[in-house]
């Protein structure tokens, strides 16, 4: 969708929007919560029905969230896709869960019969194993970019908090949802009314779809110089071909010596360990998320061979990458 308010309206004879949730046993139930309420919201402020909530799951039944609470659920095959104006999944914790051919199928015929196709938090992820985000921009939540990256080299999600994109929406999850949701509900009626829905929630602060999803630099490592700050998002995002001290040194305009004291006084470590931290974190979402062998993660995250990968994982984690794989 280019924006919400250009979103097909499939509607009733009354206004009401159906909207259905498929949710994958191990879904998160803040990112469920967040993108409902303020559905259910909308109709007691209205004094009336105007969204119709459906759930579904691959099975239908009693669906497992992370937390172990469960959500009743019918089976997906009992969607009705002349119904439905839009349909999300909603997927958490591995992708090695989230293997459901069914449910690929199924978000392709609702695609191609104009029904709006979203995803949450690891969502979108099964929406690029059907096949729907080619050409398409999206997001997905920042802990579950790395494996899809890799799984789908063709796709590049962005870090935002959510996405309209013609008929895709896409949402990193947690509290974005609340976000997506307050521009969805001001394209169908309004921003003041979206806004009371927000305040009913407490949410007084409306994140635009561009903010980011994670705390900048500067503040997950409490600092604010402008050239570690340069190197250190450098190192972000040169993780598969990592740069030498001196060819960083040069690329943030200080000299190598320069570069060693910003690592001591800043973070009480080395330019190499801070690297290669960055490199072995990497390397252990793709374990954990991704299919790729143990070699492969090794030489994707700049790694010379296998052999010094593990030692190293080993000297940070305390074991093998193959036993951190199922951690």
């Amino acid at each position: 969708m280019k924006s919400p308010e250009h979103s097909s309206m499939r509607e009733t004879d009354n206004n009401v929007q159906d909207v259905g949730f498929i949710l994958i046993p191990g879904f998160a139930l803040m990112c469920y919560a967040s993108a409902v309420e303020p559905l259910r919201a909308v109709n007691l402020l209205a004094g009336r029905e105007l969204y119709r909530v459906h759930v579904y799951s691959p099975s239908g039944e009693l669906v497992p969230s992370s937390s172990g609470a469960v959500v009743p659920a019918e089976p997906l095959a009992s969607a009705k896709r002349d119904r439905l104006h839009s349909l999300f999944v909603i997927a958490g914790g591995h992708p090695s869960g989230w293997q459901w051919p069914a449910v690929h199928a199924s978000l392709r015929a609702f695609e191609r019969d104009g029904v709006t196709i979203g995803g949450i938090s690891g969502g979108p992820y099964l929406l690029a194993a059907a096949g729907l985000l080619a050409d398409h921009r999206f997001t997905i939540h920042w802990e579950h970019a790395p494996a899809l990256i890799e799984d789908f080299p063709g796709l590049k999600p962005e870090q935002a908090r959510y996405i309209f994109d013609r008929n895709l929406l896409t949402c990193g999850g947690g509290v974005a949802p609340l976000d997506m949701m307050h521009a969805l509900i001001s394209a169908r009626f309004g921003p003041a009314f979206a806004t009371r829905v927000s305040d009913w929630y407490l949410h007084t602060h409306v994140a635009s779809s561009a903010e980011p999803q994670r705390a900048s630099l500067a503040e997950r490592h409490g600092l604010h110089h402008p050239a570690l700050l340069a190197v250190l998002e450098k190192m972000e995002a040169t993780i598969e071909h990592p740069l030498d001290r001196d060819a960083m040194a040069r690329f943030a305009g200080i000299t190598p010596r320069h570069l060693d004291r910003l690592f001591a006084e800043h973070l009480a470590s080395t330019f190499l360990q801070e690297y290669r931290r960055l490199r072995l974190e990497h390397a252990r979402k793709l374990l954990q998320q991704s299919a790729l062998s143990v070699s492969e993660i090794a030489f994707a995250c700049g790694f010379a061979s296998p052999a010094h990968f593990a030692r190293r994982y080993r000297e940070l984690y305390g074991t093998t990458p193959k036993k951190g794989r199922s951690l």
